[in-house]
């Protein structure tokens, strides 16, 4: 008996792509429905050596050698077959089965089970054409399935007979035992008579490799039936965790097509996609989507589209799957979600619209990232400092459950720029929000408050060069961000004011936000670690740029060795200082009242206070017009500007 089954070599075969395989030593392109590349078997200047993961070969046409994934290792790496299925096995995860008088008995079970799953599902077909299976045929035809779709997937009719197929398969030469292993029959454990598991059920064959039927469901068509659906028990050839409905024929039509798979819950869900055109459905029997079901969609399709109910329970289905996906995603491998409207599954929702409805439910499709940031912001009022303090904590843990190193600091940095939208949002006159990206960047300081304008764009004052006036912005952001990359807590003990921080220069921006993804993405980093990261980003010149320049770093509450208290004190202060020159809005007055012990009113008066000064050119020196102003001086500053408004309103003035 030879060491590797059939099974085996096939399940081999279905876990890992040719492409992947050929491509690590050829250099693939994609070409339509394959990939095409430079032959490995001779030298050659155009492409003739061809790659389908759909056939699971590759094929030569200046040499005509052909073979799949083991042949590959085996012509081009001079491997044995044992060495080469050895090599294969390990890396798809499987166990190597022994080779043994016990195994080659194994082999022979597994080939009668599936002979007896296969002489049930003709008779299940059969019963479907007959007077007893009347009623079922009834349920097809309102649930909108046509003949094609019967044919296609198999559809058949379990009798109501307790012991209907148990007969049938017995004079066929079928034993009791091997019915019982194959899960078409229970045996009591009292000894009693044995009796069919599937009765007045429409049944759905379930495919395993080489399309071979290793399982079933049953829909129940009495409406009094302990279950609706009732799949086989966990068997010799049938591990519900480790199936996709389906399965083989989506994944043909992706490779064909290029299209995602489209997961949904239920047979008549796929059934239903199917004869709308929807080629990529399957989906998983009864259970949550297992580890081993992503790493069979994700072998095939980079980005699933997971389909759920549009009301609170498909809602729960679609964070259990978030839950589960998050810590394997690895680049490039992630899920799209489709809710459905409220009330509809994709077999409703077809019958109701036809394949438009679907169509365009399947272009709103919403990524894993919105999936989860609308769970955990939904998941309680963030209304208090406690609770937005709780979001940030749970985005932290979820974060860092993310096992790829790189997909956990991008997603630190795409949830960092979430939250900083959410504590300091910019919107557009009319409400529209302006996402903090480069690419809305000029959007965002085009739309700023008129006070934040009139500071930009007031004429010179007497004295100062434009281009002094546009370097004072970058230091001021730069003292800000450089006492974060020097010293790192201060960002947990001000986590809110740094969230809500609105830097004027892009670059500052970027790097910030790439500070705010790490801290997400790894809280435990030192000044080192943080520095480390932050130079292998984009945002790596502008870091240098801070670090080296000479107007922040004598700056003693920069340094590195600053104290932790002292930096933050320090940085407080030059907070005060970037909100006075920056924002006069309520909100932002608001905001800085919060963060220190001063009120909402003297923040106003002081910024109102600053602005008119602008407007009027009434500076007393150079340094205070373009903000180059150090942070040990703001406190008297801020006590200056609330006097001259208090005076010029003939109030009296405020108090600390």
């Amino acid at each position: 008996m030879a060491r590797f089954t059939p099974e085996f070599l096939d399940e081999l075969r279905t876990r890992i792509r040719v492409s992947d395989v050929v491509g690590r030593s050829v250099k693939l392109q994609r070409r339509g429905n394959a990939w095409w590349g430079l032959s490995p078997f001779k030298k050659e200047k155009s492409p003739s050596f061809s790659v389908d993961d759909n056939r699971q070969s590759y094929h030569c046409f200046s040499t005509g050698q052909h073979g799949d994934i083991i042949k590959f290792l085996m012509e081009t790496k001079g491997m044995t077959f044992p060495e080469a299925v050895e090599q294969l096995a390990a890396e798809a995860g499987m166990e190597i089965p022994k080779s043994s008088p016990a195994a080659a008995e194994e082999a022979e079970l597994r080939k009668g089970l599936i002979e007896a799953c296969e002489a049930a599902t003709v008779f299940f077909q059969s019963m479907l054409r007959r007077a007893p299976g009347r009623q079922a045929t009834d349920y097809l035809k309102n649930r909108k399935v046509d003949e094609e779709q019967i044919e296609t997937f198999r559809l058949g009719y379990a009798p109501s007979d307790r012991t209907a197929l148990r007969d049938y398969l017995i004079n066929k030469g079928f034993t009791e035992e091997t019915l019982v292993d194959a899960g078409l029959v229970i045996k009591p454990d009292d000894g009693g008579a044995a009796y069919d598991r599937f009765r007045n059920r429409v049944m759905f064959p379930i495919l395993g490799p080489r399309d071979a039927v290793i399982a079933f469901g049953g829909r129940a068509l009495d409406a009094d039936a302990r279950a609706k659906y009732l799949n086989s028990p966990e068997t010799k050839l049938f591990h519900k965790g480790d199936v996709l409905y389906n399965h083989a024929a989506a994944r043909e039509a992706s490779a064909k097509s290029g299209e995602p798979f489209i997961v949904c819950e239920g047979y008549m869900d796929v059934i239903a996609l199917w004869g709308a055109g929807f080629k990529t459905s399957l989906a998983p029997l009864g259970t949550a989507l297992t580890e081993n079901q992503l790493a069979l969609l994700w072998r095939q399709s980079d980005e699933p589209a997971l389909c759920f109910d549009g009301d609170s329970a498909g809602l729960s289905a679609a964070y259990r799957s978030v839950d589960r996906a998050l810590p394997l995603l690895k680049p490039g491998k992630s899920l799209t979600f489709v809710l459905l409207p409220k009330g509809q599954d994709p077999d409703d929702l077809i019958r109701a619209e036809g394949a438009a409805g679907f169509e365009r439910a399947f272009g709103d499709r919403r990524s894993l990232a919105d999936i989860l940031w609308r769970r955990e912001t939904e998941l309680a009022p963030l209304d208090t400092p406690e609770r937005r303090a709780a979001l940030r904590a749970r985005l932290r843990d979820l974060i860092k459950g993310i096992a790829d190193k790189d997909v956990r600091q991008a997603y630190g940095v795409e949830f960092a720029n979430r939250l900083r939208d959410f504590f300091r949002p910019v919107t557009a006159p009319g409400g529209e929000p302006i996402p903090r990206s480069r690419a809305g960047f000029e959007r965002r300081r085009r739309y700023r408050n008129e006070s934040q304008r009139l500071f930009h764009e007031a004429r010179p004052l007497p004295g100062l060069k434009q281009k002094q006036l546009e370097l004072s912005p970058f230091r001021r952001g730069g003292t800000l961000i450089l006492g974060l990359v020097n010293h790192p807590g201060i960002i947990q003990r001000q986590e809110e004011a740094v969230l809500g921080l609105d830097i004027e220069n892009p670059d500052l921006d970027e790097l910030l936000t790439q500070i705010l993804g790490m801290d997400l993405a790894d809280p435990t980093l030192d000044s080192a670690g943080l520095k480390a990261h932050l130079h292998q980003t984009p945002a790596a010149g502008t870091l240098q740029r801070i670090l080296s320049d000479e107007t922040l770093i004598i700056q003693r509450f920069l340094r590195p060795g600053a104290e932790l208290d002292d930096a933050d004190w320090g940085w407080k202060d030059a907070l005060r200082h970037h909100l006075l020159a920056t924002s006069a809005t309520r909100e932002v007055a608001a905001s800085a009242s919060q963060i220190f012990s001063d009120g909402e009113e003297v923040w106003k008066s002081a910024v109102l206070a600053r602005e008119e000064r602008v407007n009027s050119g009434d500076f007393s020196s150079r340094g205070e017009a373009d903000g180059e102003v150090k942070p040990g001086e703001v406190d008297e500053r801020l006590r200056r500007m609330r006097e001259s408004v208090a005076a010029k309103r003939g109030a009296k003035p405020f108090k600390n």
